[in-house]
């Protein structure tokens, strides 16, 4: 069992940026891909970004694509998502998941362990 907690969520205005941390607990952190999702309202979740156990592999979704990076310290059990030219629809609740995979999968179903999710709100 792994147990994920997001943090750095919070309300930017368009073209700012933030950082979202993931910290896990219980099992060997490294041996889990990881990936960032999120979810706005009336939307499937949707694919952000992952990464691989080693940190090695990272992998975007079209949206996250030149302006999202994806890095993983897995001394500390975190893996962060940085954001930057954050626009209007990048606003969700942005959530981390941890898989037994290689971190190139993109569907909900091949992560098994959730965190609750971090707010963001990106004003125009």
């Amino acid at each position: 069992q792994v147990q994920l907690e997001e943090s750095g969520g919070g309300l930017v205005q368009t073209g700012g940026s933030l950082r979202l941390s993931c910290a896990a607990s219980g099992r060997t952190f490294s041996n889990y891909a990881m990936a960032w999702f999120r979810q706005a309202p009336g939307k499937e979740r949707e694919f952000v970004a992952s990464i691989s156990f080693s940190g090695e592999y990272t992998y975007f979704g079209d949206s996250a694509k030149y302006r999202f990076t994806v890095s993983r310290d897995n001394t500390k059990n975190t893996v962060y998502l940085q954001m930057n030219s954050l626009n209007v629809e990048d606003t969700a609740v942005y959530y981390c998941a941890a898989g037994y995979g290689s971190g190139v999968e993109r569907e909900t179903s091949e992560y098994d362990y959730w965190g609750q999710g971090t707010q963001v709100i990106v004003s125009s």
